[in-house]
């Protein structure tokens, strides 16, 4: 039953998200990544890297990429060092949009109010295990 409900609990959570991020013209994917990029202390990662951390086919994050470069949210430039390597860093305006969507997120009246607070219950009692695996603390 645990496990069921834990699988419940995922898809009302996935259902809140999509509401705030379709109002925010964002897919899951999108946000994703863009967290992603403003949790990195320099703003930007390569392609490679942000496949590996979002554990997602390298196809999946240059579309994903083009359509966030195309919305003025990320830019993508050449690596310093490697020719090989693609860098991708968050804008100003895709910072601001991250934000925005995790401020609705995390609203009272936002679509995962009807949660009663407990996705930030549930965040709260995972971040001791994910620092523990040497998480960023969030």
């Amino acid at each position: 039953m645990a496990i069921c409900s834990v699988g419940r609990l995922q898809q009302l959570l996935k259902k809140g998200l999509d509401i705030e991020l379709k109002r925010l013209g964002l897919s899951r994917t999108g946000y994703f990544l863009l967290t992603t990029l403003a949790l990195t202390s320099s703003g930007h990662a390569r392609l490679s890297t942000l496949g590996r951390i979002l554990m997602m086919h390298p196809t999946t994050v240059k579309l994903t990429v083009d359509q966030l470069e195309a919305a003025g949210l990320v830019t993508r430039a050449r690596h310093p060092h490697d020719r090989r390597a693609t860098l991708v860093e968050i804008t100003p305006d895709g910072r601001e949009r991250a934000c925005a969507a995790n401020e609705a997120l995390e609203s009272p009246d936002g679509a995962l109010a009807a949660l009663g607070g407990l996705h930030r219950e549930v965040f709260e009692a995972l971040q001791p295990a994910r620092l523990a695996a040497g998480d960023v603390d969030l």
